[in-house]
């Protein structure tokens, strides 16, 4: 049976955006041990198979329809879409949700990049401004930033599988991380560790932790 589908077939934006998330990813999150190339392996996945489906075919709707009973007629590329009924509309609220959770992903993602690649040079432990409110900015951009697109705006098989999984492996890789800091700079970031969350701010905080997204002036 053929199924016809809205928003689809456009296998040179897919390829395009693939090369461009791909690009961000390893130029501000370069791994380097056998443990940081497993987990950007489970991220590479994520962003093909969610921007293939996107913009290429979309699996899971076909699936779906297939052997899942969703109502053939007028079948969209977006799953919300399909599965709520409100057609453009849910589709542009879903959208626009993602967007600002990527974008709020991505902000934290690069000042958090900055900060670390500063320490380096500098061979000191970061402890400020976004560091100050969670201990692994970055990852918590790249979580926020993964559910957003791959969640809220695009969902797929593929991508509310593999979430949960990046989500396990980068926690792992975070307490590698941090037995190397402890190894290095010992009391000092025992000290830190114990009054800073690992990934989510507390409550009161995260109005600076979105402030700390767009510049790198979060006190």
């Amino acid at each position: 049976m053929n199924y016809e589908f809205n928003h689809s077939g456009v296998w040179l934006l897919a390829i395009i955006m693939i090369v461009i998330a791909s690009w961000f990813f390893y130029r501000y999150l370069a791994p380097k041990s056998w443990h940081e190339w497993a987990g950007a392996g489970v991220v590479q996945a994520f962003i093909i198979a969610l921007y293939a489906e996107m913009y290429g075919f979309p699996l899971t709707i076909y699936l779906l329809a297939r052997f899942g009973g969703i109502d053939k007629q007028n079948l969209d590329a977006n799953l919300w879409s399909t599965l709520v009924g409100l057609g453009e509309t849910g589709m542009f609220v879903s959208m626009i949700l993602g967007y600002v959770l990527l974008f709020f992903g991505i902000g934290l993602f690069f000042q958090g990049w900055r900060q670390v690649y500063k320490a380096r040079d500098e061979h000191k432990l970061v402890t400020s401004k976004l560091y100050a409110l969670a201990r692994h900015p970055q990852y918590t951009g790249l979580f926020i930033g993964l559910f957003g697109e791959g969640i809220v705006h695009w969902p797929t098989l593929f991508s509310v599988g593999l979430f949960p999984l990046i989500v396990f492996i980068y926690y792992r890789l975070a307490l590698r991380e941090e037995a190397a800091v402890i190894k290095e700079f010992g009391d000092e970031y025992l000290a830190y560790k114990a009054k800073t969350p690992m990934f989510i701010p507390r409550r009161e905080h995260w109005q600076a932790f979105w402030d700390g997204s767009q510049s790198s002036s979060t006190r």
